[in-house]
Formats: structure tokens, C-alpha cells, sequence
């Protein structure tokens, strides 16, 4: 592949800007697997091997285990997930595929298990990511 633009290079206000609403994600009430499991599924979704592996990493280091982590792209079908990381994961699959909508019953099902506030953080921390991973894809980031 030749090489990309590196946007903390060519556009570093906008870097900044996305590194703002990233420190600010980190400073919500999050916890750090809520985090974690929403930057690795939307990361999935995307195809963004860059932020799955840093992810999966930092996930690991938040006590996520293997299993939960193998089997987040199916967790619909594995019961090694809470009903709120359940609500969280399915939030996180319709806002990364927006284009479907964000339905009424997920998006119910989340306000009904979260306050407005976690729900908000949530719902950034999503649109974050994705943010993230269209970065990554667009300038060619890899794993390595």
C-alpha cells in the first residue's frame, strides 16, 4: 500500500479536536469494560484491525477475558455478557450501521437499563470510535 496522509501531521487541530472528545470519553463514568466493549464490536463492524488490537489489548488489561473477547462478534449467541453490556452492544451495532436506523425497542431497551447521562456517554463513546476507525481505515493504518 503507498503511504497516507498522517492527520496529526497534516490537519493537527482536527487531530486535537478528536483527541478532546476522547479525553473526554475517558473521563466519563464509563467503566472501563463498557469502553472497551464498544471501541472492540463497532472496531469489528468497521473492519478496523488497527483499533482491534489495541482494543483487545486494552481490554485484556481491564480483566476481559479471551472467551468474552473471541466471542464478541456473536455475542447474541453467548451468555458470557449482561443484560447491560447486551443493551450496550446492540447500541453500538445500530449506530456503527447507521444507515439501518437506530430502532425504537434498542434504543428502549438501553434508556430502560441506563440514566441519561451513561446513556448519553454511550451513545458518544459510539460515535467516537467509529470516528476512530474511519481514521485508521482512511489513512491506511495497520496492525502490526
Amino acid at each position: 500500500m503507498k503511504s497516507r496522509i498522517v492527520i496529526p501531521q497534516v490537519a493537527p487541530e482536527a487531530y486535537n479536536a478528536m483527541l478532546g472528545l476522547e479525553k473526554y470519553i475517558a473521563s466519563t463514568s464509563l467503566t472501563p469494560v463498557h469502553k472497551e466493549l464498544i471501541k472492540i464490536r463497532a472496531s469489528q463492524i468497521n473492519g478496523c484491525a488497527y483499533c482491534i488490537k489495541m482494543h483487545t489489548a486494552d481490554a485484556r488489561k481491564y480483566g476481559v477475558t479471551e472467551e468474552r473477547i473471541y466471542l464478541l462478534s456473536a455475542w447474541r449467541e453467548a451468555d458470557f455478557y449482561s443484560d447491560e453490556e447486551k443493551a450496550i452492544l446492540a447500541l453500538t451495532e445500530e449506530i456503527t450501521l447507521i444507515s439501518n436506523h437506530v430502532s425504537e425497542e434498542v434504543y428502549q431497551n438501553a434508556a430502560q437499563l441506563f440514566d441519561e447521562k451513561y446513556l448519553a456517554e454511550i451513545i458518544l463513546a459510539i460515535i467516537t470510535i467509529n470516528a476512530w476507525n474511519r481514521i485508521g481505515i482512511a489513512t491506511g493504518m495497520r496492525a502490526e
